[in-house]
């Protein structure tokens, strides 16, 4: 059989998804090393993030990761816990195909469940007693780098010393570069530091996850009857590991239930009437605070009681549908924007579960190296003195 060019090859190759190339490793020394280059691992996820294809859903549980192919719910796959040490571990970030987990304030990895690569972040002792804090007072956020290319986890830590009702101990902040492998201090800003004076700040489960838009991770400071007057928005900028504030209408700095999300690529909030409806605000352009827009206005379906935590995930492909997850991963729901009606997705998982849109990527690269990859392909396949034959014999089929 003739020789197939290589640019064919590597063509074919980017219309497939992550899972399917983890195999294909094994098919030749070429494919190997084709796979496993930093350009094609990075032209396969600018392609995914493109076009959209092969976007899964991530159902989070305390004990186990589960995919769903967004396009088909049917197709399900379950994945091995990587960081599973006997308790609850938080999966606090997905962006392009990797997530964060941790276990407690020093036990945090990225992990990409398509390739099943995971990279387990140096210790960071913390400057504190860890009996001073609690899963409350810790904010967590997985974030790229765009400038730096490099990706990022920044950790805040509040203290709270026992007794104490009002004043928090103290906080640290730092930043985790996968580039350099290693942690730094950040030192707070005067305008972010006055926020951090007399209060802490309890985080409802999951609310102390950043939110990535702009090359910024975001949280929502909330506010507290008769403690803390406001709320607020902190971002950390991911070039400069700088953190700062977010401006936002005034009209909701008093709102009693708040939380911040991230709609293609813009920063949301949504306002709860948690009997009622949630309202979804959207700052469309980044710097111009006046540029924050009342977007949609969602019920609260039939199907629950009430609303207690509410997230758009994503758009459909012809942008008349949002995803959105309510409550839980139990309740993923398309909202029609001309209608206003929901449907549910039809996904079948209880309560504990919790949802987030994974990318297929091959971010942090794969498992295994050439030589064993070879033996593997001497063992499946005949011998070929041709350098694509092997990956084109009859009988091996495509999944596009």
């Amino acid at each position: 059989m003739a020789e197939c060019p290589t640019d064919i090859i590597n063509e074919l190759f980017l219309r497939l998804r992550a899972t399917t190339l983890v195999k294909c490793r094994a098919v030749s020394k070429p494919c190997f090393s084709l796979i496993d280059s930093p350009e094609f691992i990075s032209s396969h996820l600018r392609r995914r993030l493109e076009t959209g294809e092969h976007l899964m859903i991530l159902l989070r549980g305390p004990r186990l990761l589960r995919t769903v192919e967004l396009d088909s719910p049917e197709n399900v796959s379950d994945i091995p816990h990587p960081l599973q040490a006997g308790g609850f571990t938080e999966v606090f970030g997905s962006f392009n195909g990797v997530i964060g987990l941790c276990n407690s304030p020093v036990d945090i990895a990225i992990f990409n469940p398509s390739t099943r690569k995971i990279h387990r972040l140096p210790i960071e002792p913390l400057d504190f007693p860890e009996r001073h804090i609690t899963r409350e007072y810790v904010f967590y956020g997985l974030g790229y780098d765009s400038v730096s290319d490099d990706y990022k986890v920044v950790r805040m830590v509040q203290s709270k010393p026992k007794g104490g009702k009002k004043n928090f101990g103290c906080i640290e902040i730092k930043v985790f570069s996968l580039k350099k492998n290693s942690w730094k201090r950040v030192c707070l800003m005067f305008e972010v530091q006055i926020l951090f004076i007399h209060y802490y700040y309890h985080l409802l489960p999951r609310r102390g996850y950043g939110v990535l838009a702009n090359n910024h991770l975001h949280w929502i400071l909330p506010r507290r009857q008769g403690i803390i007057a406001f709320n607020a928005i902190i971002r950390f900028d991911l070039a400069s590991d700088d953190l700062g504030v977010l401006s936002f209408p005034r009209a909701l700095y008093t709102e009693d239930d708040m939380d911040i999300g991230v709609l293609d690529g813009c920063v949301c909030l949504m306002c709860y009437d948690e009997f009622s409806h949630v309202d979804v605000w959207v700052l469309k352009e980044y710097e111009d605070w006046k540029s924050w827009t009342k977007l949609f206005r969602v019920p609260k379906p039939e199907s629950v009681e009430s609303v207690d935590f509410m997230r758009p995930m994503v758009y459909s492909k012809d942008r008349s549908k949002i995803l959105l997850e309510i409550n839980n991963a139990a309740n993923l729901m398309w909202f029609d924007l001309e209608s206003k009606s929901l449907t549910t997705v039809g996904i079948e998982c209880d309560s504990s579960f919790t949802a987030d849109i994974l990318v297929s990527s091959l971010v942090l690269g794969c498992k295994g190296d050439p030589t064993k990859a070879q033996r593997r392909k001497d063992q499946m396949m005949p011998k070929s003195n041709k350098r694509w034959d092997g990956f084109l014999a009859k009988g091996f089929k495509l999944k596009l």
